[in-house]
C-alpha cells in the first residue's frame, strides 16, 4: 500500500506544479496555494474514478446490459452531473461558500464539550493499524450513510430533493451523482462533520470517499450483475441497488403515494438486513418513479425535467409544494 500512496502523491504533485499552482498564482490567489493542493488530490481522484468508468465499467454495460438503451439525452445530462462532482467544482463551491460555515459549527459543537472521539484509539495496537482504521471508519461512515438515505425516504421535504436522482429511468454508471445540488449540500454536511468529530484522516477521507463513489458507480450501472446468495449478503450489487430504483418498489412501503422503500445501503447490505429494509428478489425492473408513468386525477405525470437547469429548478418548486 505505501507505493500506491507514494505514487498517488507524486501525481498530485506532479498535476499541481504543473497545472494548478501556474493558474492559482495567474488568478491572483497565492494566498490559497495550500487549499489549491488539497483540492488537486480530489481533482486526481476524480480523473482516476472517470478512467476506470471507461476502461471497466463501461464495457461491462455494453457486455451485460439490464436494458437497452433508447434516451441517450438522459445519459448526458448525468454525465454532467458526473463531471461537476468527481472533478472537484461542487467541491469547490462548497469550499467557498460553506467552509466559513463548518469551521463555525465545528467550532460551536467542540465548545460544546464534544470534542474528536478517535475511533482509531478505541483498541491500540489493533484498531490504529492503517487498514483496521480504514475498515473501521469505512463500516461507520456507510452506517451514516443508511441512516441519511433513510431520512431522503421518509421526509416529503427531503424527498421534494432526492426524487430527482430517482427520476432517471435510463439508470447506469453515470447515474449516481444525478442529485439535486440542496440534496447534495445537505448529505456533504452531514459526512463532513460526522467524519471529523469521529477523527478520520484528511488522507482516510479521499480515499473512503473515492472508494464509495467508485462502488457507487458500478451499482448505478445498467449492468445485469447479481452477486450471488452469499455475495449479496457481503457487499451491495447492480441488481441489489436497482431494485431500489424500481417503480412501486424501491421507493414506497406500503403502495403508491406511500414514502420510504428497501434496499438503501450505499455499500453494505447489512444495515438493511439489520433493520428490515432489505429485498433480495432477483428482478431488473424499469426503473424512475411511480408519479412519472402514472398519471394523477388530473390525467397528469410529473415533470422531473429534462435538462441540468430545469431539474435543479423543478426539485426547488417541490420543496415548496408547487411541484
Amino acid at each position: 500500500m505505501d507505493w500506491l500512496t507514494d505514487l498517488f502523491a507524486n501525481l498530485q504533485q506532479w498535476l499541481f506544479e504543473t497545472a494548478i499552482q501556474p493558474v492559482v498564482y495567474a488568478v491572483g490567489l497565492g494566498g490559497w496555494v495550500e487549499d489549491a493542493f488539497d483540492a488537486t488530490g480530489w481533482l486526481l481522484v476524480g480523473l482516476i474514478q472517470i478512467a476506470v468508468l471507461i476502461a471497466v465499467i463501461g464495457p461491462l454495460q455494453r457486455w451485460r446490459p439490464a436494458e437497452p438503451v433508447v434516451d441517450r439525452r438522459a445519459i448526458r445530462i448525468d454525465v454532467i452531473y458526473t463531471l461537476i462532482h468527481r472533478l472537484g467544482l461542487f467541491r469547490l463551491a462548497m469550499f467557498f461558500a460553506l467552509d466559513p460555515f463548518f469551521d463555525d459549527a465545528l467550532g460551536t459543537v467542540r465548545s460544546a464539550g464534544w470534542g474528536t472521539f478517535h475511533l482509531d484509539q478505541l483498541w491500540p495496537g489493533v484498531t490504529d493499524v492503517p487498514w483496521v482504521t480504514l475498515v473501521i471508519y469505512l463500516v461507520v461512515l456507510d452506517l451514516v450513510e443508511y441512516l441519511i438515505h433513510r431520512g431522503q425516504h421518509r421526509f416529503e421535504w427531503w424527498w421534494a430533493l432526492h426524487s430527482l436522482h430517482h427520476s432517471q429511468r435510463q439508470m447506469t454508471m453515470w447515474s449516481d451523482n444525478r442529485n439535486h445540488l440542496l440534496d447534495d449540500v445537505i448529505h456533504d454536511t452531514i459526512i463532513v462533520i460526522v467524519a471529523q468529530l469521529i477523527g478520520v484522516a484528511p488522507g482516510q477521507f479521499i480515499a473512503i470517499v473515492a472508494f464509495m463513489q467508485l462502488s457507487e458507480s458500478l451499482q448505478h450501472a445498467n449492468l445485469r450483475l447479481s452477486f450471488g446468495a452469499i455475495g449479496e449478503r457481503l457487499w451491495i450489487s447492480p441488481r441489489f441497488h436497482r431494485l431500489h430504483h424500481s417503480i412501486g418498489i424501491g421507493h414506497e412501503s406500503r403502495g403508491p403515494k406511500t414514502l420510504g422503500g428497501h434496499n438503501f445501503g450505499v455499500l453494505l447490505p447489512w444495515w438493511d438486513m439489520l433493520f428490515r429494509t432489505v429485498n433480495f428478489e432477483d428482478r431488473y425492473d424499469p426503473t424512475g418513479i411511480r408519479d412519472q408513468v402514472e398519471p394523477d386525477d388530473r390525467g397528469r405525470v410529473k415533470d422531473y425535467g429534462r435538462g441540468f437547469w430545469s431539474q435543479q429548478w423543478l426539485g426547488l418548486r417541490r420543496l415548496v409544494g408547487q411541484g
